[in-house]
Protein backbone atom coordinates (compact mmCIF):
# COMPACT_ATOMS: atom_id res chain seq x y z
CA UNK A 1 0.00 0.00 0.00
CA UNK A 2 1.76 3.25 -0.98
CA UNK A 3 2.48 5.92 1.68
CA UNK A 4 5.06 8.51 2.32
CA UNK A 5 8.56 8.19 3.13
CA UNK A 6 10.04 9.13 6.43
CA UNK A 7 13.40 9.74 7.72
CA UNK A 8 14.66 11.76 11.43
CA UNK A 9 17.30 13.91 11.49
CA UNK A 10 19.36 12.08 14.38
CA UNK A 11 22.08 9.97 15.16
CA UNK A 12 20.40 7.40 17.78
CA UNK A 13 20.33 3.55 18.25
CA UNK A 14 16.60 2.30 17.61
CA UNK A 15 14.89 -0.91 18.44
CA UNK A 16 14.09 -3.07 15.64
CA UNK A 17 11.08 -2.42 14.05
CA UNK A 18 11.04 1.30 14.94
CA UNK A 19 10.30 4.10 12.07
CA UNK A 20 12.24 7.70 12.91
CA UNK A 21 10.94 10.75 11.71
CA UNK A 22 12.15 14.59 11.12
CA UNK A 23 10.69 17.03 13.57
CA UNK A 24 8.85 19.82 12.30
CA UNK A 25 10.26 23.50 14.32
CA UNK A 26 13.58 22.37 15.84
CA UNK A 27 15.11 19.52 13.45
CA UNK A 28 18.76 20.39 11.87
CA UNK A 29 19.26 19.89 7.91
CA UNK A 30 17.99 16.08 7.47
CA UNK A 31 21.42 13.87 7.66
CA UNK A 32 20.06 10.30 6.65
CA UNK A 33 17.77 8.05 6.25
CA UNK A 34 17.11 5.00 8.76
CA UNK A 35 16.41 1.67 7.05
CA UNK A 36 12.95 0.37 7.36
CA UNK A 37 13.24 -3.29 9.61
CA UNK A 38 10.87 -6.18 10.79
CA UNK A 39 7.74 -4.03 10.78
CA UNK A 40 5.74 -6.85 9.43
CA UNK A 41 2.65 -6.50 12.68
CA UNK A 42 3.88 -3.43 13.74
CA UNK A 43 0.73 -1.35 14.50
CA UNK A 44 1.72 2.25 14.90
CA UNK A 45 0.80 5.62 13.89
CA UNK A 46 1.96 8.62 11.60
CA UNK A 47 0.76 11.75 11.91
CA UNK A 48 1.33 14.47 9.04
CA UNK A 49 2.02 18.29 10.73
CA UNK A 50 0.44 20.64 8.16
CA UNK A 51 2.45 24.22 9.12
CA UNK A 52 0.10 26.84 7.03
CA UNK A 53 -0.46 23.61 5.05
CA UNK A 54 2.69 22.93 3.26
CA UNK A 55 5.64 21.03 3.74
CA UNK A 56 9.39 22.51 3.26
CA UNK A 57 10.49 22.27 -0.23
CA UNK A 58 13.60 20.17 0.61
CA UNK A 59 12.00 17.04 1.28
CA UNK A 60 9.24 17.29 -1.42
CA UNK A 61 11.83 15.20 -3.89
CA UNK A 62 12.36 12.46 -0.89
CA UNK A 63 8.96 11.60 -0.61
CA UNK A 64 8.69 8.19 -1.96
CA UNK A 65 5.49 6.01 -2.57
CA UNK A 66 7.01 2.30 -2.61
CA UNK A 67 9.38 2.55 1.03
CA UNK A 68 7.14 0.09 2.70
CA UNK A 69 7.36 -3.25 2.33
CA UNK A 70 3.51 -5.46 1.10
CA UNK A 71 3.33 -7.57 4.09
CA UNK A 72 3.09 -4.08 6.27
CA UNK A 73 0.21 -5.24 8.42
CA UNK A 74 -0.81 -1.78 9.23
CA UNK A 75 -0.05 1.96 8.06
CA UNK A 76 1.71 3.97 10.83
CA UNK A 77 0.17 6.47 12.44
CA UNK A 78 -0.12 9.34 15.56
CA UNK A 79 3.19 10.66 14.65
CA UNK A 80 4.46 13.96 13.12
CA UNK A 81 6.25 13.62 9.78
CA UNK A 82 8.46 16.20 11.21
CA UNK A 83 9.45 14.97 14.72
CA UNK A 84 12.33 14.38 15.81
CA UNK A 85 13.28 11.40 18.10
CA UNK A 86 15.45 12.68 21.13
CA UNK A 87 17.96 10.91 22.90
CA UNK A 88 17.32 8.09 25.84
CA UNK A 89 17.15 10.30 28.71
CA UNK A 90 18.87 9.00 31.83
CA UNK A 91 18.27 9.62 35.47
CA UNK A 92 15.03 8.57 37.16
CA UNK A 93 11.45 7.70 35.68
CA UNK A 94 10.16 10.71 36.77
CA UNK A 95 13.39 12.92 35.78
CA UNK A 96 12.91 11.11 32.28
CA UNK A 97 9.00 11.72 32.31
CA UNK A 98 9.92 15.23 32.51
CA UNK A 99 12.18 15.43 30.38
CA UNK A 100 10.15 14.21 27.63
CA UNK A 101 7.74 17.23 27.96
CA UNK A 102 10.36 19.53 28.02
CA UNK A 103 11.28 18.64 24.50
CA UNK A 104 7.98 18.70 23.60
CA UNK A 105 7.41 22.43 24.92
CA UNK A 106 10.87 23.36 23.32
CA UNK A 107 9.97 21.86 19.61
CA UNK A 108 6.89 24.08 20.17
CA UNK A 109 4.33 20.82 20.49
CA UNK A 110 2.76 22.12 23.99
CA UNK A 111 2.16 25.69 25.09
CA UNK A 112 -0.26 24.82 27.82
CA UNK A 113 0.93 24.99 31.07
CA UNK A 114 -1.76 23.04 32.27
CA UNK A 115 -0.82 20.30 29.86
CA UNK A 116 3.35 20.31 30.34
CA UNK A 117 2.09 19.34 34.25
CA UNK A 118 -0.86 16.85 33.53
CA UNK A 119 2.04 14.82 31.24
CA UNK A 120 4.86 15.48 33.66
CA UNK A 121 2.39 13.60 36.73
CA UNK A 122 1.15 10.76 34.60
CA UNK A 123 4.24 9.12 33.93
CA UNK A 124 4.19 7.37 30.78
CA UNK A 125 6.20 4.40 31.47
CA UNK A 126 3.46 2.53 33.17
CA UNK A 127 1.33 2.93 30.13
CA UNK A 128 3.75 1.34 28.13
CA UNK A 129 4.93 -2.17 27.25
CA UNK A 130 7.68 -3.64 29.82
CA UNK A 131 10.86 -3.03 28.03
CA UNK A 132 10.23 -0.63 25.70
CA UNK A 133 11.57 3.17 25.59
CA UNK A 134 8.67 5.27 26.93
CA UNK A 135 10.33 8.62 26.38
CA UNK A 136 11.11 8.89 23.26
CA UNK A 137 8.40 10.02 21.55
CA UNK A 138 7.29 7.56 19.07
CA UNK A 139 3.82 4.91 19.06
CA UNK A 140 4.23 1.56 20.45
CA UNK A 141 2.64 -1.93 19.57
CA UNK A 142 0.64 -2.66 23.01
CA UNK A 143 -1.22 -6.06 21.29
CA UNK A 144 -4.30 -6.95 19.82
CA UNK A 145 -3.42 -5.04 16.84
CA UNK A 146 -3.79 -1.60 18.92
CA UNK A 147 -1.07 1.42 19.50
CA UNK A 148 -0.48 3.67 22.20
CA UNK A 149 0.29 7.09 20.10
CA UNK A 150 3.07 8.81 20.52
CA UNK A 151 3.31 11.77 23.13
CA UNK A 152 3.48 14.61 20.63
CA UNK A 153 0.00 13.48 19.87
CA UNK A 154 -1.02 13.04 23.09
CA UNK A 155 -0.10 16.73 23.48
CA UNK A 156 -2.00 18.07 20.35
CA UNK A 157 -5.17 16.26 21.71
CA UNK A 158 -5.03 17.44 25.10
CA UNK A 159 -4.72 20.86 24.56
CA UNK A 160 -7.51 20.80 21.72
CA UNK A 161 -9.70 19.97 24.01
CA UNK A 162 -7.96 22.11 26.97
CA UNK A 163 -11.01 24.19 27.45
CA UNK A 164 -13.54 21.20 27.41
CA UNK A 165 -11.42 19.49 30.48
CA UNK A 166 -12.23 21.80 33.43
CA UNK A 167 -12.37 21.32 36.53
CA UNK A 168 -16.31 19.62 37.00
CA UNK A 169 -16.65 18.87 33.36
CA UNK A 170 -17.51 15.38 31.61
CA UNK A 171 -14.91 13.55 29.24
CA UNK A 172 -15.14 10.44 26.81
CA UNK A 173 -12.41 8.62 25.82
CA UNK A 174 -12.92 5.91 22.96
CA UNK A 175 -10.64 3.25 22.61
CA UNK A 176 -9.29 4.15 25.25
CA UNK A 177 -6.09 1.09 25.16
CA UNK A 178 -3.53 1.12 27.58
CA UNK A 179 -5.27 4.24 29.83
CA UNK A 180 -2.61 6.79 29.18
CA UNK A 181 -4.85 9.74 28.17
CA UNK A 182 -7.62 8.62 30.13
CA UNK A 183 -5.67 8.98 32.77
CA UNK A 184 -4.67 12.60 32.00
CA UNK A 185 -8.50 13.16 31.25
CA UNK A 186 -9.14 12.76 34.97
CA UNK A 187 -6.81 14.61 36.17
CA UNK A 188 -7.87 17.42 33.87
CA UNK A 189 -11.28 17.57 34.89
CA UNK A 190 -10.51 16.37 38.86
CA UNK A 191 -12.87 14.54 41.26
CA UNK A 192 -15.81 16.79 40.68
CA UNK A 193 -15.52 16.03 37.09
CA UNK A 194 -15.95 12.44 35.31
CA UNK A 195 -13.39 10.59 32.88
CA UNK A 196 -14.92 7.75 31.22
CA UNK A 197 -12.72 5.22 29.08
CA UNK A 198 -14.50 2.94 26.28
CA UNK A 199 -12.35 0.17 24.99
CA UNK A 200 -13.70 -3.42 23.54
CA UNK A 201 -10.60 -5.92 24.31
CA UNK A 202 -11.73 -6.96 27.65
CA UNK A 203 -7.87 -7.36 27.99
CA UNK A 204 -6.57 -3.80 27.33
CA UNK A 205 -9.57 -2.93 29.70
CA UNK A 206 -7.76 -4.81 32.72
CA UNK A 207 -4.35 -3.99 31.63
CA UNK A 208 -5.37 0.04 31.81
CA UNK A 209 -6.96 -0.60 34.68
CA UNK A 210 -3.65 -1.82 36.31
CA UNK A 211 -1.98 0.64 34.63
CA UNK A 212 -4.03 3.45 36.20
CA UNK A 213 -3.53 2.04 39.65
CA UNK A 214 0.09 2.68 39.74
CA UNK A 215 -0.35 6.15 38.65
CA UNK A 216 -1.26 9.23 40.23
CA UNK A 217 -4.77 9.17 38.71
CA UNK A 218 -5.49 6.00 40.93
CA UNK A 219 -7.09 8.06 43.78
CA UNK A 220 -10.18 9.31 41.44
CA UNK A 221 -10.42 5.38 39.69
CA UNK A 222 -10.62 4.39 43.89
CA UNK A 223 -13.43 7.12 44.19
CA UNK A 224 -15.28 6.82 41.24
CA UNK A 225 -14.73 9.52 39.15
CA UNK A 226 -12.67 7.90 36.07
CA UNK A 227 -13.54 4.41 34.96
CA UNK A 228 -13.08 2.43 32.27
CA UNK A 229 -15.47 -0.07 30.04
CA UNK A 230 -15.55 -2.50 28.09
CA UNK A 231 -17.72 -1.56 24.89
CA UNK A 232 -17.86 -0.16 21.34
CA UNK A 233 -16.92 2.87 21.40
CA UNK A 234 -18.58 3.95 18.22
CA UNK A 235 -21.84 3.87 20.45
CA UNK A 236 -19.97 6.36 23.22
CA UNK A 237 -21.22 5.74 26.86
CA UNK A 238 -24.70 7.10 27.45
CA UNK A 239 -24.79 6.73 31.38
CA UNK A 240 -22.59 9.73 31.83
CA UNK A 241 -23.58 11.66 28.89
CA UNK A 242 -23.70 14.41 27.99
CA UNK A 243 -20.10 15.44 27.63
CA UNK A 244 -17.92 18.52 27.32
CA UNK A 245 -15.27 16.36 25.55
CA UNK A 246 -15.06 13.71 22.96
CA UNK A 247 -11.74 11.71 21.95
CA UNK A 248 -11.44 9.09 19.97
CA UNK A 249 -8.57 7.24 19.26
CA UNK A 250 -8.83 5.68 15.82
CA UNK A 251 -10.10 6.67 12.35
CA UNK A 252 -13.93 6.47 11.40
CA UNK A 253 -14.80 6.61 8.02
CA UNK A 254 -17.57 9.26 8.78
CA UNK A 255 -18.43 10.76 12.20
CA UNK A 256 -20.55 8.56 14.40
CA UNK A 257 -24.14 10.05 15.35
CA UNK A 258 -23.94 8.22 18.80
CA UNK A 259 -21.08 10.48 19.57
CA UNK A 260 -22.61 13.71 18.63
CA UNK A 261 -25.98 13.03 20.31
CA UNK A 262 -24.04 12.48 23.59
CA UNK A 263 -21.67 15.64 22.87
CA UNK A 264 -22.58 18.51 25.01
CA UNK A 265 -23.83 21.70 23.30
CA UNK A 266 -21.06 23.67 24.35
CA UNK A 267 -18.87 20.78 23.80
CA UNK A 268 -15.94 19.52 21.61
CA UNK A 269 -15.06 15.93 19.70
CA UNK A 270 -11.20 15.44 18.51
CA UNK A 271 -11.57 12.33 16.43
CA UNK A 272 -9.44 10.97 12.83
CA UNK A 273 -11.79 11.12 9.99
CA UNK A 274 -11.41 8.64 6.78
CA UNK A 275 -10.09 5.59 5.34
CA UNK A 276 -6.67 5.63 4.10
CA UNK A 277 -6.35 9.53 4.10
CA UNK A 278 -7.64 10.92 6.86
CA UNK A 279 -8.09 14.17 9.00
CA UNK A 280 -7.93 14.86 12.23
CA UNK A 281 -11.63 16.76 13.19
CA UNK A 282 -12.64 19.10 15.63
CA UNK A 283 -15.87 19.10 15.81
CA UNK A 284 -17.85 21.87 18.09
CA UNK A 285 -21.64 21.69 18.96
CA UNK A 286 -22.81 24.98 19.23
CA UNK A 287 -25.26 25.94 22.03
CA UNK A 288 -27.88 26.13 19.60
CA UNK A 289 -27.10 22.12 18.85
CA UNK A 290 -25.42 23.47 15.39
CA UNK A 291 -22.31 21.54 14.23
CA UNK A 292 -18.91 23.49 13.34
CA UNK A 293 -16.23 21.02 12.12
CA UNK A 294 -13.04 21.70 10.83
CA UNK A 295 -10.06 19.46 9.99
CA UNK A 296 -6.73 20.59 12.31
CA UNK A 297 -3.87 18.53 10.47
CA UNK A 298 -3.56 14.97 8.39
CA UNK A 299 -3.28 12.27 10.18
CA UNK A 300 -2.87 8.10 9.87
CA UNK A 301 -4.68 5.71 12.74
CA UNK A 302 -5.97 2.13 12.91
CA UNK A 303 -9.38 2.22 11.83
CA UNK A 304 -12.49 2.95 14.33
CA UNK A 305 -14.25 -0.83 13.76
CA UNK A 306 -15.30 -3.95 15.46
CA UNK A 307 -13.14 -6.15 18.02
CA UNK A 308 -13.43 -8.80 15.38
CA UNK A 309 -12.57 -6.58 12.69
CA UNK A 310 -9.66 -5.50 14.86
CA UNK A 311 -8.33 -9.01 16.21
CA UNK A 312 -8.28 -9.73 12.31
CA UNK A 313 -5.93 -7.21 11.52
CA UNK A 314 -9.04 -5.07 10.04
Amino acid sequence: MPMLLMFMPVSLSLPAGVIAYGFRNCSPPLKRLLAHRNTTNLHHYHHLRRRNNTIPPQLNTLFSFNFFPSNLNCLLTGNSLFFRMERFWSGSSINKNKALVEHLQNCGTISSRKVSEVMETIDRALFVPAGTPAYVDIPMAIGYNATISAPHMHATCLQLLEENLKSGMHVLDVGSGTGYLTACFALMVGPQGRAVGVEHIPELVDSSIKNIKKSAAAPLLKEGSLSVHVGDGRQGWPEFAPYDAIHVGAAAPEIPQPLLDQLKPGGRMVIPVGNMFQDLKVIDKNEDGSISVRSETSVRYVPLTSKDAQLRGY
